[in-house]
C-alpha cells in the first residue's frame, strides 16, 4: 500500500484515497515548552505513514453520510436525567453549545458569559432552532460529539487521528516552528488561517473576512497539502486528555513509536482526579481563538474536550493509516 501510495503522488495518478494526501511517516518533537502548560514537556516522538483528509469534513460530506446511516447527532438528542442528576427539567433539550458574543468586555474567567446551550442547535441549524446551514457546505461540520465524528470514520472506512498523528501532519516538516507556517502570525499582512481578530469575546474585527466558520480552502494549504489545520475549527483527536505530556524518556531506542496518549483521562498522573464526563484532546485552534485570550491557533497547542459535547467551533477530519 505504502509503495502504491507513493507511485500515485509521483505520477500523477489518482490517490489511493481521493481527497487525502499522504502524510510520510517520521521523527519530530511533539508539544512546546514555551507556551501553554497542557503543551510541556516537548518530547520526540515517530509516527508511521498515513494519508489525511486534506480538508475537516464539510457539512455536504456529512450530509452524505446521514442520508446513506440515519444517523441522528448528540445534539439532536435529549439528554436523559439519570445522566445529569440536578439538572433543571427545561433544560433537558436537544441542543449544542453556541458562541453568543457579549456587547462589552467581559471577564475572561467566566466562559459562560459567551457560551449559550441553544435549543436545536445542531449540524443543521448551527445557531439554532431558527438558523440554517444553507450555502455552507463547504464549510467544516460543527456541532459533533466525539461519537458523531467516530461514527462518520467508521462509515467512510476511516479513522480519527491520535494528537502525535494531527500534530505532525500540522507540522508539516516544520517543527521548529511557532506556527504551521512559520515564526510570524500574519507574514507581510497576509492572513493563514481563520482566528480572532481583535478584543475576544466583544469585538471581531473580521480581518481575515470571516465572521464565524469559513470555507475549508479558504486559506492555504501547508507543506503537505492539508488545509485549515490552523483556525477555522477545533478538531477531535483519538488521545484522552492528560494535563500534561509524558517527559521524555532521554534515549533514542526509548522513543515512543505511534504513541496513543493515555489509556484513560489521567491514567497519566494518578494524583490527578478523573472527570466525571471523560475528555478528548482537541486539536488546531478555532475561528475564537485570539491573540488576547487563547493563542492556541498553533500545532503544540491542546484543549480537552467533554465526549458528551458539541460546539458550534469543533469538527473533525480522518485518516487511513499505512499498513
Amino acid at each position: 500500500m505504502s509503495k502504491r501510495g507513493s507511485e500515485a503522488e509521483e505520477t500523477g495518478r489518482p490517490s489511493l484515497f481521493p481527497g487525502m494526501a499522504l502524510i510520510p511517516g517520521g521523527t519530530f518533537v511533539m508539544g512546546s515548552d514555551h507556551h501553554y502548560p497542557e503543551e510541556r514537556p516537548a518530547h520526540r516522538v515517530s509516527v508511521d505513514a498515513f494519508w489525511m483528509d486534506k480538508t475537516p469534513v464539510t457539512n455536504r460530506q456529512f450530509a452524505a453520510f446521514v442520508q446513506a446511516t440515519g444517523h441522528v447527532t448528540y445534539a439532536e438528542i435529549a439528554p436523559r436525567a439519570e445522566d445529569y442528576p440536578g439538572a433543571l427539567p427545561h433544560m433537558l433539550k436537544a441542543g449544542s453549545l453556541v458562541f453568543t458574543p457579549p456587547s462589552r468586555p467581559v471577564d475572561h474567567g467566566d466562559y459562560y458569559v459567551w457560551w449559550n446551550f441553544a435549543f436545536g442547535a445542531n449540524w443543521r441549524r448551527p445557531l439554532g432552532r431558527n438558523s440554517t446551514n444553507r450555502g455552507l457546505d463547504d464549510h467544516p461540520v460543527v456541532h459533533v460529539a466525539y461519537s458523531d465524528a467516530e461514527a462518520y470514520a467508521n462509515w467512510a472506512g476511516k479513522m480519527l487521528p491520535t494528537e502525535a498523528e494531527w500534530e505532525f501532519a500540522a507540522r508539516a516538516g516544520l517543527e521548529d516552528r511557532e506556527f504551521a507556517w512559520g515564526d510570524e502570525l500574519n507574514p507581510d499582512g497576509r492572513h493563514m488561517a481563520n482566528t480572532w481578530q481583535g478584543e475576544f469575546p466583544n469585538q471581531n474585527l473580521k480581518l481575515d473576512g470571516y465572521d464565524r466558520t469559513s470555507p475549508v480552502t479558504a486559506f492555504p494549504p501547508n507543506a503537505y497539502g492539508l488545509y485549515d489545520m490552523i483556525g477555522n475549527i477545533w478538531e477531535w483527536t483519538t488521545d484522552w486528555y492528560a494535563p500534561r505530556h509524558e517527559a521524555e524518556k532521554g534515549k533514542a531506542c526509548c522513543i515512543p513509536r505511534n504513541p496513543r496518549g493515555p489509556r484513560a483521562e489521567g491514567s497519566h498522573d494518578p494524583a490527578q482526579p478523573r472527570n466525571p464526563i471523560p475528555r478528548k484532546v482537541l486539536k488546531g485552534g478555532s475561528h475564537l481563538c485570539a491573540p488576547n485570550y487563547c493563542r492556541r491557533y498553533r500545532p503544540a497547542a491542546r484543549h480537552p474536550e467533554p465526549i458528551d459535547t458539541s460546539t458550534n467551533h469543533v469538527g473533525f477530519r480522518c485518516i487511513v493509516r499505512v499498513v
